[in-house]
């Protein structure tokens, strides 16, 4: 089969496609034929090295496909089932093996495509509205890169629990995109100070929470865009790591909290995971969340598809179609 093998950190350029083995089908596995698989920033953290890999290793965290066999002590799938997954290495694939715990099923006439694009960044935003700060009317929330990937989710999400959006973007289309997703307010953090911006919008008070994947470059910023007591929720870094800093300004600012949270922590269980799955799947059938997919590449493009990515010029999620 086909894969992308990664056998040592660097750019894009060690994305290589290559002819590996087909994986084998342990106790308690699936075997499942990909039809596409999710590109995401934690791909790239890890490539770089900046999460320590061991290598060489076969990249991706999500994907959707049909099940080809099941091993033994599987009882919940069936060969032909469509299913997604989340939180697996090795996605970027033509066929993947992985724990059926870590497996769901894919709705009835929902693509493969949209599920596979769903299960990390749609899980993403649900952990962060509902886990880590629970939205509820009238909450303001900064989200920053509010037209990616997530940010276009989270957008969605906060305005239907009753929350306002104040979303970040850097042109003119992003903000159109996050404005059409629910965002109440939008900020150009290329034109203007964002935490002067947020405490215009507030009336002086700042946000109950900031929803911060960019990390290293709006740091300071979203501290400083928090009401007293606000929560700081760093879920990403797609500018870099955060410096160190001396914890005594969250003191400063308002007695705030900041968390790093991990979307692992947030599916430790497979009831867990398939409880955040059936809310996320089940609104996009529903038709009250929608998916906004930038493009598909071939398996062989990944290389492109993570320039594209980091160049941040996307909005909307990146698949790969092997």
């Amino acid at each position: 089969m086909r894969s992308i093998r990664v056998a040592h950190s660097g750019g894009p350029e060690v994305l290589t496609i290559t002819e590996t083995s087909e994986p084998d089908c342990g106790d308690g596995d699936i075997l499942v034929d990909v039809a596409a698989a999710g590109v995401n920033f934690i791909d790239i953290y890890q490539r770089e090295g900046l999460y320590p890999m061991t290598l060489p290793y076969t990249p991706g965290l999500e994907g959707a496909g049909i099940v080809r066999s099941v091993g033994p002590g599987v009882t919940d799938f069936s060969p032909g089932d469509r299913v997604a997954w989340t939180g697996h290495l090795g996605s970027y694939a033509e066929v993947v093996a992985l724990p059926a715990e870590k497996a769901v099923r894919v709705p009835e006439g929902m693509a493969l495509e949209t599920a596979a694009g769903m299960m990390l960044q749609g899980l993403t935003a649900h952990y962060l509205v509902t886990s880590v700060f629970e939205i509820k009317p009238g909450d303001h929330a900064l989200v920053h890169a509010a037209a990616g990937g997530v940010g276009l989710l989270l957008c969605q999400m906060i305005s239907a629990r009753g929350g306002q959006v104040i979303g970040t973007v850097s042109t003119d289309a992003k903000a159109d995109a996050a404005l059409a997703a629910g965002a109440r307010h939008i900020i150009r953090y290329d034109r203007e100070e964002v935490d002067s911006r947020v405490k215009e919008i507030t009336d002086g008070r700042g946000v109950s929470v900031v929803y911060d994947g960019v990390g290293r470059d709006t740091f300071e910023a979203s501290l400083r865009s928090l009401a007293p007591r606000g929560v700081m929720a760093l879920f990403g870094q797609s500018s870099g790591p955060v410096e160190s800093f001396d914890p005594q300004i969250l003191n400063q600012l308002g007695s705030l909290v900041l968390t790093r949270p991990s979307l692992a922590h947030f599916t430790q269980t497979p009831e867990e995971l398939r409880w955040r799955a059936g809310d996320v799947l089940g609104a996009l059938v529903e038709g009250s969340l929608e998916f906004t997919l930038h493009g598909t590449y071939p398996l062989e493009d990944a290389q492109r598809a993570h320039q594209d990515l980091a160049a941040r010029v996307t909005s909307g999620k990146l698949l790969l179609a092997p």
